[in-house]
């Protein structure tokens, strides 16, 4: 996945900026960012703080983990049952 060029503390404090009466399309000629970009921002960082995008950073990367670690479980699970099933 590509790195974006933009923090989510830069990305949270660009959207509060946003929001002070200027155009879309001015506003994103500014920074230098598409349409759809400051769409897909407003959808994900739209009334977040700077405090609540990295409490939102930190659940994401919790999430990250305990998605490892249920997939890394449910393969021992299937491991188990498979070598129980066996007959002798």
């Amino acid at each position: 996945m590509k790195k974006s060029r933009f923090t989510d503390e830069q990305i949270a404090a660009t959207l509060r900026e946003s929001e002070t009466g200027t155009t879309n399309a001015e506003f994103c000629r500014k920074h230098g960012i598409f349409n759809n970009t400051l769409y897909n921002w407003r959808a994900k960082f739209g009334g977040l703080q700077s405090t609540d995008v990295k409490r939102h950073r930190q659940l994401e990367e919790e999430n990250r983990q305990m998605k490892n670690l249920l997939g890394e479980q449910a393969l021992l699970s299937d491991g188990c049952k498979n070598a129980l099933s066996k007959k002798f």
